[in-house]
């Protein structure tokens, strides 16, 4: 039974974005519930599907019964559970969250739209997680990027501009692909993950192939904002109604890199990358400059959701480092899997915040934030646990990630990289330790520059909907990073080496 699990978890989501679009003529409010009962359903799929993979060993689903590769497979294994995992719960505590800030930021007539592209976003990305065939990939990934355009542009406005950027960058993105799909196929005949897996080692030689694995990394590089195909990502995670930035920011760019992965391990495989010396360093250098050129333009900016989507494109480096490390050592693919969970918190957290800052007070510009701590102290309090993760604090999540790849550096006797991790987390202390100043230790100007009559404006009270889900977050910042700590068990973590015998050779 559990085996059919993987096709009802995309199916479900599929059926009830048009199930949202139907009962919307009726009622709108009954849509973010349906999203929200949809979403919890899935949920429970993907941890008995977690469960199954760890007990009984790898899901294989043939659509319409027809054998790979002939018939496109659907694939679940220990990585692409726990990804699934962490995607629909993320998801989860979105749609409780865009609740009350959807009725704030978008007009009712547009509420129905939302959550019907919401929930075919949340399709997508849950079919680019368990398919295992290289153009249903393809097709899932459109699905995804289509609808993501459409939310952010539902903002209007500025965020208008910032879609067609999207669209122009993500457009580009899948050509890459797209060639990259077609050059497999042309030399191999196949589209099937394990097939293409089984068939490319004797033609590693061939510069088809070679180009398909360009095209890979470039095109899925500018689906995850990699540093410097990120030029569509600020203006996106800036202008976009909040719930949709934390969304995106927590699971979007995510399952992008985890499809880069899952194509360098599983059709690839670490052998390609080690066949072409010097190509893993590549990869380790492209990531470090992005971790350091994201953050240093993180400090530039003023507005606050600007300055953590430039941190995001720092944080995406992390991710990318560890998969360059992979080709050496086992701890470059501990940090990379394990900051997939870790960067979903903290980043989910920090949206979740900025939206709460902008219900409440319209304030986005973080010179604004000064006395904060007293107008709004959960909400800053929320903040700071996820900056101070964000900068590495032990016992958080960022500490974890950042000690796991500190390992794989000086495994590898990469000492410019830990340069390069010691270095960003002290730009981090820098953009978000002024933060932590402005709302703590300043106080409130009692005339802020920004209204004309030099009264405080109109501050609404943060309903629970926004305020748990914040929680939530928050103190996953502290539990998981415990649990990451705790599972030490010198030299390898048990349940990342899970996850990496699922997938590595």
């Amino acid at each position: 039974m559990i085996e059919q699990f993987p096709i009802l978890v995309v199916v479900v989501s599929l059926i009830s974005a048009y199930t949202i679009l139907l009962a919307g003529w009726l009622n709108r409010k009954s849509s973010c519930f349906i999203s929200i009962a949809t979403i919890t359903f899935q949920l429970i799929l993907a941890l008995f599907i977690l469960y199954h993979v760890l007990t009984r060993g790898t899901i294989h689903y043939w659509l319409g019964g027809w054998a790979p590769p002939w018939g496109i497979e659907y694939v679940v294994d220990v990585l692409n559970a726990y990804v699934l995992l962490i995607l629909l719960f993320a998801s989860l505590l979105v749609a409780i969250y865009s609740w009350r800030s959807v009725q704030s930021e978008l007009p009712a007539k547009k509420t129905v739209s939302f959550y019907v592209l919401f929930q075919l976003l949340v399709t997508g990305l849950c079919g680019i997680t368990v398919t295992g065939d290289m153009f249903n990939l393809y097709v899932f990934l459109e699905i995804s990027s289509l609808t993501a355009y459409a939310l952010i542009a539902a903002a209007g406005g500025r965020a208008l501009k910032a879609s067609y950027n999207y669209v122009i960058m993500g457009s580009i993105g899948a050509c890459f692909y797209l060639l990259g799909v077609g050059f497999l196929y042309a030399v191999t005949g196949s589209l099937n993950m394990g097939d293409l897996m089984r068939l490319l080692p004797p033609l590693y030689g061939n510069r088809m192939v070679q180009a398909a694995f360009v095209f890979f990394i470039i095109g899925m590089s500018i689906k995850m904002a990699l540093f410097p195909l990120h030029l569509w990502q600020p203006d996106a995670y800036t202008y976009a109604p909040s719930a949709v930035s934390a969304f995106i920011a927590a699971t979007m760019s995510h399952i992008s890199v985890y499809a880069l992965i899952r194509v360098i391990l599983s059709v690839f495989t670490l052998d390609f990358v080690r066949a072409y010396i010097g190509m893993d360093v590549a990869i380790c250098w492209v990531a470090a400059i992005g971790i350091i050129a994201g953050s240093v333009l993180a400090i530039a900016q003023n507005n606050f959701k600007r300055m953590l989507a430039y941190s995001s494109v720092s944080q995406i480096g992390y991710i990318v480092l560890g998969v360059g490390l992979s080709a050496s050592t086992t701890w470059g693919f501990f940090g990379a899997v394990a900051h997939i969970l870790n960067h979903t918190i903290m980043k989910g957290c920090l949206f979740l915040v900025a939206g709460a800052f902008i219900y409440k007070a319209g304030l986005r510009d973080i010179r604004e934030f000064r006395g904060l701590g007293k107008r709004m102290p959960y909400t800053s309090a929320v903040f700071t646990i996820a900056a101070l993760s964000m900068i590495g604090v032990p016992p958080t999540v960022g500490f974890a990630t950042k000690l796991f790849l500190m390992v794989a550096t000086l495994k590898t006797y990469n000492y410019a990289f830990a340069g390069v991790l010691l270095l960003n987390s002290l730009l981090e202390l820098v953009y978000f330790g002024r933060l932590i100043e402005r709302i703590y230790l300043l106080h409130e100007d009692p005339q802020p520059k920004s209204e004309l009559d030099g009264g405080r404006r109109d501050e609404k009270k943060i309903p629970h909907s926004m305020l748990i889900p914040m929680f939530i977050f928050a103190a996953l910042c502290i539990i998981v990073g415990l649990f990451w700590l705790t599972s030490l068990p010198t030299p390898l973590i048990e349940p990342l080496t899970n996850l990496c015998t699922g997938v590595m050779p």
